[in-house]
């Protein structure tokens, strides 16, 4: 008997290996699977930005590091003592506007960085709702908590949608022609627009994307929601705001994704890595016996070894 219903799902190349450099950028979930990247250590950059929902504002971010287009004062306004800019996520916001255009340019130039270097690029739509400052009739990534008055807020078409991921593929293929471009559309539900609002929202994204893949070269589409909506369909799989999902259904989708994005043969190193972090994580209970000591030197080895093979490959200890 047959309890589920499964996605055909298939490797892809290029595939991910030791030596790919993986830019994901967009919503929370672009985070999600950054962090099981990072785990085991493949290079990647995760939101330069930070969380970034929809479309139009990933573009405008992906252009101004492309074009090295600075931030200046002027692209900062002061609400409730703290600086911010509509561009990106709250993070940056600080008391000090010096400091807050230095972080912003640092992000600025990683993202440029892996723009031109990276072998794979993942974006992560979470929302076809956006927000538009009323005074400038620009679309923001982030309101900062100012009030709602301040805004109007609108759908975005799937044609703008689909028009904005091509100029997007565009431009990052005529400056990195080896890079493959993955879209994908978040699982997390966005109730705060409303149930029948989140189901029309993501439903304009996932039409917007296929359109923007039909007429583009190195791009492709994983189905993250389509997994979560299809494959695990149940409240047990989110986590106690039933919004997000928990980390077991990110577990999942990550494996879904490993077979058909990560090479098969970086399998045994993945599993080696796993080990040391386990092995780093372990907490004994008497840290200072001979056989502790033992395991930590055996561990430092194993670290050494991997470090001489892959230079960028560190460990937290």
């Amino acid at each position: 008997m047959q309890l589920q219903t499964h996605i055909p799902l298939k490797p892809e190349e290029p595939s991910i290996d030791y030596d790919s450099k993986v830019l994901l950028v967009g919503s929370c979930f672009s985070e999600n699977i950054g962090a099981k990247l990072e785990y085991v250590k493949f290079q990647n950059k995760q939101n330069p930005f930070g969380v970034i929902f929809n479309p139009i504002s990933i573009e405008k971010l992906i252009d101004r590091a492309i074009r090295q287009k600075y931030f200046t004062e002027d692209d900062l306004f002061e609400h409730n003592g703290l600086w911010h800019c509509y561009d990106v996520h709250s993070r940056f916001s600080t008391s000090n506007k010096t400091e807050v255009i230095s972080k912003l340019n640092a992000a600025l130039e990683g993202l440029h960085f892996y723009i031109y270097n990276s072998s794979h690029m993942i974006i992560t739509l979470g929302s076809a709702w956006v927000y538009r400052l009323k005074t400038s009739n620009e679309i923001v990534a982030n309101c900062h908590k100012i009030p709602q008055s301040a805004f109007s807020k609108e759908l975005l078409s799937g044609q703008t949608i689909s028009e904005c991921l091509r100029r997007i593929a565009a431009a990052i293929q005529q400056i990195n022609k080896n890079t493959t471009l993955i879209f994908t559309v978040s699982p997390v539900r966005h109730l705060k627009d409303g149930f029948v609002e989140n189901t029309h929202s993501k439903s304009v994204l996932i039409s917007g994307i296929h359109n923007a893949l039909a007429s583009t070269e190195r791009t492709h589409y994983f189905p993250s929601y389509e997994l979560m909506m299809d494959e695990l369909r149940d409240y047990r799989f989110y986590t106690e705001d039933m919004i997000h999902p928990n980390e077991t259904a990110i577990q999942y989708i990550w494996e879904r994704f490993k077979l058909v994005w990560i090479s098969e043969a970086t399998l045994p190193l993945q599993h080696e890595i796993a080990s040391i972090q386990r092995g780093l994580q372990h907490r004994p209970f008497h840290p200072d016996s001979e056989s502790h000591k033992q395991f930590e030197a055996k561990l430092e080895e194993r670290m050494l070894r991997l470090k001489e093979q892959f230079q960028h490959i560190t460990f937290m200890t």
